[in-house]
């Protein structure tokens, strides 16, 4: 059922004051996109949140990690939103690992809030409604917020679009050193993070991220990605991250890059509503399939005819 407006206004000025139960009811209404969502969106505009993507293969300890980065934002007395994606239960569709277990230090601080978010079937480490989220928390006053993906390895590139920064976390005696030399998720990362950097191997991994950076050509000016390393469990390296982080913010800050991070990450918000308005606009008939299948057309022919284009 459809809240009506004059309830929204109310949500939001409590969730902005930290009332979980009216951020949850927000976020509801992002994710299910029911007809209270473009109201919703008029009534949170604006913000200048720092957006913070982290990912990496499952084990590295990154709800672990995220759960430091709160403690070290809260003692700076910023207000922290957490959206942790995690896969969907093929019975429910409901997130099934529930990373918010690791984060349980900041259950009762109203500084902080922290969803897990289904994917939903969602390729790409994020779930369809992720960017509606952060642009929710934004609007509703958070300083920073953090999108932990859910971990699904290469091909996790789409948090790059997403956030302002980007953490790579990898973990020593997990491949890792291995995946440093080769394209895909390692490309995107702004920051990279050895974790659990107590362990054998840790230097090994460090060297070898540091290699294949010392192989990429940089112009004058451009961001020189830092290797942190931290032991998130016991809170070490987590100052040294958190400087990073913003170091990366006020590069961002120069000139026009951070705004044209922005404009690009809302141009790929449209892109994504107006794909999936005309699949459902557009859905191909059983017999225009069944058509191509027996080679009585060809699919630049059909896909035409769906669209109505007869020229």
């Amino acid at each position: 059922m459809a809240r009506t407006d004059t309830a929204l206004p109310d949500l939001v000025a409590a969730a902005r004051t930290g009332d979980r139960r009216a951020t949850a009811r927000l976020l509801t209404i992002v994710e299910n996109d029911t007809a209270d969502a473009p109201a919703l969106a008029g009534l949170v505009k604006g913000g200048d949140a720092q957006i913070v993507g982290i990912t990496g293969s499952p084990g590295v300890g990154k709800s672990t990690l995220v759960s430091a980065l709160i403690t070290a934002w809260r003692a700076q007395g910023l207000r922290v939103g957490v959206l942790a994606v995690d896969p969907s239960s093929p019975f429910t569709g409901g997130a099934i690992l529930g990373d918010r277990v690791r984060m349980a230090d900041h259950a009762l601080d109203p500084g902080v809030y922290i969803r897990s978010v289904a994917t939903r079937g969602h390729l790409g480490g994020l779930a369809a409604t992720t960017t509606a989220g952060v642009r929710l928390l934004e609007g509703l006053g958070f300083d920073a917020v953090v999108v932990e993906t859910v971990g699904v390895g290469q091909a996790e590139v789409e948090i790059a679009s997403l956030a302002d920064t980007t953490l790579l976390l990898l973990a020593p005696g997990m491949g890792d050193g291995i995946q440093a030399v080769k394209a895909g998720v390692v490309e995107i990362a702004d920051v990279y993070v050895v974790n659990k950097a107590d362990r054998p191997g840790a230097d090994g991994t460090v060297r070898d991220l540091k290699a294949m950076m010392s192989l990429v050509r940089r112009e004058p000016g451009e961001w020189r990605q830092p290797v942190c390393t931290t032991v998130a469990s016991e809170a070490k390296g987590i100052d040294d991250l958190v400087a990073a982080i913003g170091k990366h913010r006020d590069w961002l800050a120069e000139g026009d890059r951070l705004a044209a991070k922005r404009r690009q990450r809302a141009a790929a918000e449209i892109r994504a509503r107006v794909d999936a308005e005309l699949k459902r606009r557009y859905r191909v008939p059983d017999a225009l399939a069944a058509a191509v299948a027996d080679g009585e057309t060809d699919v630049a022919s059909a896909a035409r005819s769906v669209l109505g284009d007869t020229g």
